[in-house]
């Protein structure tokens, strides 16, 4: 993995710590009450850790990229849901407003969400619209100094909790163009608002909601960027979360191996530990390689950001690889723990349900896969 300075190192071993005590011993009860645990976003917030990454004169604390990578790979490694909603609320609701919002609204809306006072959510995919964010039809009409909202959003992270919802919406155009979709903050409890939870096979501890907008009323000032362009010009928000949902996927990489490692040693079969069979070492020694491999890519993309270096392409590399090697890592875990593993209590079955969203958010491994192929030059056009 790419060298850590020794402030780096300092942090990481407090958010280490911090994850282990707080989150870790309760990551199986928020998983069963299907509960994200706002108080841990508060507790960060408290800490200055959300303000990671975000200008000072806006509520930020400094620290950058990697600092971000850190929090968000420890976090995961005890509770990959509590992480998620977390990775949802800083890089990308509270990033967008960072990035784009004008000075007022950012300075009115932004401090509090780095205290971990309010919840943000990104509310982005429709029933027609997921890897195509062209397809969007939630339909944002002017009257007078409000936007009127009329459509549906699903399938959104802090949904039902999140007390500020940027919004894609289409100002102009129709489905099919990217020109036309804008960004809107919006209350998460507006009059024409209806909300409702989602259920799921993993990532239980994250929230997840479907929203309907019939009538929903937003003050033009509440516009997150340039009217009909406020998405393109998000994008830039949308390539660095590649590298945190990196991030994410080698915490919980780093929780599997973790878990096998235990496991190994403790157990016996045929009179000794499971790590005494050579197909048992060299599946712990894939998995350790993997992770390795993974890691480097994702912190070398945080650097190459913090340095203001192009990062499109290694930042796709970096979440495709720590993704897949995130599902690879889960499965082995559960394998090598056998029908232990498979207790619904396991910690492992939690970590094999919590996996494959990666391989899907910030745009799915064979979106990823095409952004590759087009930056490797080969210059095909079926």
């Amino acid at each position: 993995m790419l060298e850590l300075d020794p402030t780096q190192r300092a942090l990481g071993a407090e958010f280490e710590r911090f994850a282990a005590r707080e989150i870790a011993p309760h990551a199986r009860r928020w998983d069963e009450e299907e509960r994200f645990p706002r108080e841990i976003l508060q507790a960060l917030g408290a800490l200055g850790w959300l303000g990671i990454g975000f200008p000072e004169q806006l509520g930020g604390s400094g620290g950058g990229p990697i600092e971000r990578a850190l929090l968000l790979e420890e976090l995961a490694r005890a509770s990959a849901a509590v992480a998620l909603g977390v990775y949802v609320h800083s890089a990308l609701a509270a990033g967008a407003l960072a990035a784009l919002a004008s000075p007022t609204l950012a300075s009115r809306f932004l401090p509090p969400l780095l205290r971990g006072e309010r919840i943000g959510a990104w509310a982005y995919a429709e029933p027609d619209a997921g890897a195509d964010v062209t397809r969007a039809r939630l339909r944002a009409r002017r009257e007078g100094d409000h936007y009127v909202l009329d459509g549906a959003k699903l399938y959104i992270t802090n949904g039902t909790i999140a007390d500020h919802l940027v919004v894609v919406a289409r100002t102009s155009g129709e489905p099919g163009r990217m020109a036309g979709l804008s960004l809107l903050l919006v209350d998460g409890h507006s009059q024409g608002l209806a909300r409702s939870p989602m259920r799921k096979l993993g990532m239980r501890a994250s929230d997840m909601g479907e929203l309907h907008f019939d009538g929903c009323r937003v003050p033009c000032e509440r516009l997150v960027g340039s009217e009909h362009t406020g998405f393109r010009s998000s994008l830039a928000v949308l390539s660095h979360g590649r590298i945190y949902g990196g991030a994410l996927a080698c915490g919980l990489g780093r929780a599997a191996l973790d878990a096998a490692l235990g496991h190994a040693r403790a157990r016996e079969q045929f009179g000794a530990p499971l790590a005494r069979l050579q197909a048992v070492r060299f599946a712990i020694a894939d998995m350790t390689a993997q992770l390795a491999a993974a890691r480097t890519l994702v912190y070398v993309a945080a650097a190459r950001l913090a340095a203001g270096l192009p990062i499109d392409t290694e930042a796709s590399i970096a979440k495709l690889i720590a993704s897949e090697a995130a599902t690879r890592l889960a499965e082995r875990a559960l394998h090598l723990h056998g029908a232990q593993g498979f207790m619904a209590e396991s910690a492992v079955s939690r970590l094999y349900r919590d996996c494959k969203v990666f391989e899907w958010g910030e745009g799915a491994n064979e979106v990823q896969r095409e952004m590759i192929f087009e930056a490797a030059g080969a210059g095909f056009r079926p």
